[in-house]
C-alpha cells in the first residue's frame, strides 16, 4: 500500500529522525552513551518523535504494513513521555542500535525521494 501525501509526510518524520539516532550513537559504547546526557535526551527526543509520527499514522496504512511494530513504536513513545520514574537507558541504547537501523531499512522503501 503507497502512503497518502498525510501519511507520507509521518513516514518522512521517522525517517529524518531515526537517521539522526543513528548518527548520535555512532562510534559510541553503551557506557558513553550511558554518561554522555545530551546524547541520551536527544535520542529520547527522537524515539518520541518517531513513536508520535506512527502513531498518527492512518489505519489502513499501518495494517498494509503489518511486519513494522507499530504498536511497539507507539507504546516506547508513550512510556518515554508519561513513565516520570527512571528511563530504562538499556532499553533505548538498545532500540538505538539495534531496532533503529532495521526500522530505516523498513521505511526507506516507502518514503518517495524528494
Amino acid at each position: 500500500m503507497r502512503p497518502d501525501e498525510r501519511d507520507t509526510a509521518y513516514l518522512w518524520d521517522m525517517l529524518q529522525a531515526a537517521r539522526d539516532i543513528v548518527l548520535f550513537v555512532d562510534g559510541k559504547t553503551f557506557n558513553q552513551f550511558e554518561k554522555d546526557k545530551l546524547t541520551r535526551f536527544a535520542v529520547e527526543r527522537q524515539l518520541l518523535v518517531i513513536g508520535e509520527a506512527a502513531h498518527h499514522l492512518s489505519a489502513g496504512f499501518q495494517n498494509g504494513h503489518p511486519d513494522i511494530p507499530w504498536n511497539r513504536i507507539i507504546g516506547l513513545r508513550n512510556i518515554l513521555a508519561h513513565d516520570y520514574g527512571e528511563i530504562l537507558t538499556e532499553r533505548v541504547w538498545f532500540t538505538a542500535i539495534r531496532h533503529i537501523p532495521e526500522l530505516i531499512a523498513q521505511l526507506v522503501p516507502l518514503v518517495p525521494e524528494k
